[in-house]
């Protein structure tokens, strides 16, 4: 049986974490590698990651698309450029349209049909035409504060309401995410930034929230509600992607709320910051079920961001591959799992 083949779209900090991971796996092989990054372009793959080559055929990084892409040349791409749905529609239709199984990072791919309906609507039609399907997972939106919460309530013979809660590091992300976030820049251009909507901070409540309401069965009666504000750093802190003087903005401290019949059902609290245990932060995921019974969920520390949005990438890739042709989610698909023996036993030929 022949190895299962994938392309990366996209070779920043989560495109390189996926490559390492598969490059670890078995029965799994990269063919080929987009980015536009002038300092990748051109270059092997490996002498990016850093790691021997070995006897594997070299994959050169192109920053051209079209150049990698033909009709059904892999088994399924890896999208990690974005993190809207509009954003990354034309580059996901264009994979599909190529007849690709195609797993996005874009947050607001996860439940898409939450704040895109049409666009949810046209990929999941293009999918269907071309036999294939489009998946958008990670850590969070994607399993911590949605798929997981669903899954415990499954231990519930009714809910009242839900509380999920995640502080956590964003050290590990690279530049879109930072920007979102607004670290690093100062009191004033946060302020500014929420006040004219270029800062997004977390994208995915939305998301969390209209994915946990629809599989339970609850009808949201009013869109949800968010909050942002900013947490403001009294030491200096730096990452491999940012620097953040004191006095400016280390990340954001957001909050989503989602109401059935006008009354508040599921709560959302995301303090996030780069370098938290520099002023003390302990970091951690909580999850809070109100029902029968009433469950208590607590991990800590957090599951870190990027490994765990890697890995939810990776681990999917089997599932995607043999799913109904379309656009899923999360709750569609099989629950993920770490994959430890050859990738290619999973597949259904």
């Amino acid at each position: 049986m022949e190895n299962i083949k994938v392309l990366l779209w996209g070779f920043g900090a989560m495109g390189s974490g996926m490559a390492e991971m598969l490059l670890k796996k078995k029965g799994v092989e990269i063919t080929g590698v987009c980015d536009m990054h002038p300092d990748r372009v051109g270059k092997s793959m490996y002498d990016v990651l850093g790691v021997d080559k070995g006897n594997r055929s070299d994959v050169i990084i192109n920053g051209d698309i079209k150049a990698l892409v033909s009709e059904g040349c892999v088994d399924i791409a890896l999208l990690a450029t974005d993190s809207f749905t509009a954003k990354a529609f034309d580059k996901i239709k264009f994979l599909l349209e190529n007849k690709l199984n195609v797993i996005s990072t874009a947050e607001e791919m996860s439940y898409p049909q939450a704040q895109e309906p049409e666009l949810a609507q046209q990929l999941n039609e293009i999918a269907r035409a071309n036999g294939v399907t489009v998946l958008g997972t990670g850590i969070n939106p994607g399993l911590i504060m949605d798929l997981l919460v669903v899954t415990l309530t499954g231990a519930c013979i009714d809910v009242d309401e839900i509380e999920a809660e995640r502080v956590n590091s964003l050290s590990p992300f690279g530049p879109a995410v930072m920007e979102e976030q607004g670290v690093g820049i100062t009191q004033k251009e946060f302020a500014n930034g929420v006040k004219n909507g270029t800062l997004a901070g977390h994208v995915g409540f939305n998301e969390s929230v209209n994915m946990i309401a629809d599989a339970i069965g609850w009808k949201l009666s009013e869109p949800v509600k968010q909050s942002m504000e900013p947490i403001v750093s009294n030491v200096y802190r730096k990452t491999k992607y940012v620097e953040v003087q004191p006095g400016n903005i280390a990340g954001c401290a957001m909050k989503g709320f989602g109401y059935v019949d006008g009354q508040e059902k599921i709560r959302m609290i995301h303090p996030q910051q780069v370098e938290p245990q520099l002023e003390g932060t302990d970091t951690g995921d909580y999850i809070r079920i109100k029902g029968t019974p009433d469950i208590h969920m607590a991990i800590k520390p957090e599951v870190p961001g990027g490994i765990g949005t890697i890995a939810m990438c990776v681990n999917m890739i089997p599932h995607v591959i043999n799913a109904r042709a379309g656009l899923k989610t999360m709750i569609d698909l099989p629950v993920p799992r770490a994959i430890m023996g050859d990738m290619r036993n999973l597949i259904e030929r």
